[in-house]
C-alpha cells in the first residue's frame, strides 16, 4: 500500500525571493529573509533563492538575474515583502509588468494599502445624523 500524499516529500511551486536593501543592517536583512521563508512555508511554496538588490540605480544586476531564472521551467513566481522592494513606484510598476510578462506571479507578503485618503482602517466611520439640505443653484 502506498503512503498518503501528506506523508511524501512533495515540493510546492518554485518561487524566488526579491529584496531591495539599501543601507539596511544585517539584522533587518536576516528578518526579511526569514519572513520570505516563513511566507513560503505557510503557503507551501518552495523558495529556491533570494535575489538582493543593494543599489539605488535603475539598472540592477539582481533584478536581471531574477528575470533570467523566471524563464526556467516550473517557476511559479516572485515573493517580496512589499511592492517597495521592487523599487520606487514607477520602477516597481515596470518591474511588476516585466515579472508578469515572463509568465510569473508577483506575490507580496504585505498588500498595498488603499490610497483613498478618507479611508482609515483604525478609526471608526462617523456618520452624520439628520437631513441634508440641498441649496438651489440660484440662492
Amino acid at each position: 500500500m502506498e503512503t498518503l500524499t501528506e506523508h511524501r516529500q512533495v515540493s510546492g511551486p518554485v518561487v524566488y525571493g526579491f529584496l531591495r536593501l539599501v543601507r539596511v543592517p544585517a539584522a533587518r536583512q536576516s528578518a526579511l529573509t526569514a519572513s520570505l521563508a516563513e511566507y513560503c512555508r505557510r503557503h507551501e511554496l518552495q523558495l529556491s533563492g533570494v535575489f538582493t538588490d543593494r543599489g539605488t540605480a535603475v539598472g540592477s544586476a539582481a533584478f536581471t538575474g531574477l528575470l533570467d531564472v523566471l524563464v526556467l521551467p516550473d517557476v511559479y513566481g516572485v515573493v517580496a515583502p512589499a511592492l517597495s522592494h521592487l523599487g520606487p513606484k514607477a520602477i516597481a510598476a515596470e518591474r511588476g509588468r516585466r515579472i508578469e510578462a515572463a509568465g510569473s506571479r508577483l506575490l507580496l507578503i504585505r498588500r498595498p494599502t488603499p490610497t483613498h485618503p478618507s479611508v482609515s482602517r483604525s478609526a471608526p466611520v462617523r456618520r452624520r445624523r439628520g437631513t441634508t439640505r440641498v441649496r438651489d443653484a440660484e440662492s
